[in-house]
């Protein structure tokens, strides 16, 4: 099996159905992974209902409680490399990753040679849509610290819309993976940066969420300002590798 798209969801019923149509009517052979942390809106109800019309296409992991994004990852990525996909996929459920930037995510990898692609806000032809000012600049923000800090040559650290090869998190010891919040995304850049996985970063138009509301919380951010320094620290000592290589 080629494509699986992992989508963590907690009280997303008014995007899940929208996002599945959408993912499936780009007609790419995309399966997908919904990964629900007990929503209490009945968001993995819906995602049964639909199963019935992509039974071998879209599949449902339900786990008890929110657990974190991270977490919810980390499931799907074991869950995959389970059943042998190559290529596997991070993105939101509320389309503020554009279900037709997958494609071009997949060619970064399978045709352009790239082990993860990430579809960057901060490269040139990148931008971000309807976002409140304080997020941009947190965002940004974020991105130039993670830089300063890591040296890790990714302008867009905190994105959440990435490919990853299966060879990729098969090297990688995900039960090392720390951070299951902001700093989730940049820890697992890093991880496939330090153990020499070639990373390239394709342009999107990221836009805030239509439906819902954001999970983003003080705690999040406290995170990953922290994680950050906790990330680069651990890796200057030569036992960082061998922790976190499989």
């Amino acid at each position: 099996m080629e494509k699986l798209v992992i989508i963590p969801t907690y009280n997303e019923k008014d995007n899940i159905q929208n996002i599945i149509d959408a993912v499936f009517s780009l007609q790419q052979d995309f399966h997908i992974l919904i990964v629900d942390d007990g929503s209490p809106d009945g968001t993995g109800a819906i995602v049964k209902s639909l199963q019935g019309s992509h039974p071998n296409e879209l599949f449902l992991e339900e786990r008890s409680g929110k657990q974190g994004l991270g977490t919810a990852y980390i499931h799907g990525f074991k869950w995959a490399l389970a059943k042998g996909y190559r290529y596997i996929f991070e993105m939101d459920a509320d389309f503020s990753h554009n279900p037709k930037d997958l494609i071009r995510l997949y060619d970064a990898c399978a045709k352009g040679g790239a082990d993860v692609s990430v579809g960057s806000r901060y490269v040139k032809g990148g931008k971000t849509e309807n976002w409140p000012w304080d997020r941009a600049v947190l965002s940004y923000g974020a991105s130039i610290y993670v830089g300063l800090i890591t040296w890790m040559p990714v302008k867009d650290p905190t994105a959440g819309f990435v490919c990853y090869s299966s060879a990729v998190l098969e090297a990688i010891n995900l039960d090392q993976i720390q951070f299951v919040g902001y700093a989730f995304q940049i820890e697992m850049k890093f991880t496939a940066w330090k153990l020499g996985f070639k990373i390239a970063e394709v342009p999107i138009t990221f836009k805030d969420r239509k439906e819902g509301y954001s999970k983003m919380s003080k705690g999040i951010v406290k995170e990953g300002i922290l994680g950050v320094l906790k990330i680069q620290w651990q890796s200057l000592f030569r036992k960082y590798k061998k922790r976190v290589r499989n």
